[in-house]
C-alpha cells in the first residue's frame, strides 16, 4: 500500500472494530518523506509524503481498511533526559545543545535526547541533572537551523547579550 497523506490519529478515530497492525519506526525515521517497511503483520507500506515538513507521530493512522487499520508505533531507545532546576539552566542546557545540532526533545519540563555517551558525560561534567533512560522520543522539537559563526563578532546577536545576562545569575 502507498501511503501519501496521515488520515488522523488513533485518539481522534473510532477503531474498535479493527485489528492494529503496527509500523514500528525509530525515533529518527518520523522525518523521511519516503520509506519502504513492513508492519508488524508483515504488511509492505511505501511511504511518499509528497509535502514538506510531514512528520509521523505516536499512534497516527497512515490507513483504514474494512478490517484493520495500519497505525505508527515509534520505538523506544536509549535517552538521555535533563532535568533543568530553573527557566535558566533549561535555556541553557538547550542553547548548549542546539548549538552542538543535536536532536532534542521536551516532555514533562526535561530536556530529552538520544544517548551518545560523550554528551551525557559532558552535561554530567556541567553539573546538570542528567539520567539515562530507555524510552519513546515523542516530541521532538522544530529547529530550522540558520548559518550562524562561532568566532570573531558572536556576542552582538540579542540571544547571546541575553544569555550574558542571565549566566551573572
Amino acid at each position: 500500500m502507498i501511503i501519501k497523506e496521515i488520515v488522523g490519529n488513533r485518539k481522534d478515530l473510532s477503531l474498535e472494530s479493527k485489528e492494529i497492525d503496527l509500523l514500528q519506526v525509530e525515533w529518527f525515521e518520523v522525518s523521511k518523506r519516503v520509506q519502504r517497511r513492513h508492519t508488524a503483520a508483515g504488511r509492505e507500506v511505501s511511504i511518499k509524503f509528497l509535502k514538506e515538513g510531514q512528520r509521523l507521530s505516536q499512534d497516527d493512522v497512515l490507513f483504514i481498511g474494512e478490517d484493520y487499520a495500519v497505525l505508527v508505533d515509534i520505538l523506544p531507545c536509549d535517552a538521555i533526559i535533563v532535568h533543568p532546576h530553573s527557566l535558566t539552566e533549561m535555556g541553557r542546557v538547550c542553547y548548549e545543545i542546539g548549538n552542538k545540532h543535536l536532536p532534542m526533545f521536551i516532555e514533562n519540563g526535561e530536556v530529552l535526547l538520544p544517548f551518545e555517551e560523550p554528551i551525557y558525560r559532558w552535561l554530567m561534567a556541567s553539573f546538570y541533572s542528567v539520567r539515562k533512560e530507555h524510552m519513546k522520543l515523542l516530541n521532538m522539537l522544530n529547529a530550522n537551523v540558520a548559518p550562524h559563526g562561532h568566532g570573531g563578532n558572536s556576542n552582538s546577536s540579542l540571544f547571546s547579550k541575553v544569555i550574558g545576562l542571565v549566566s551573572k545569575e
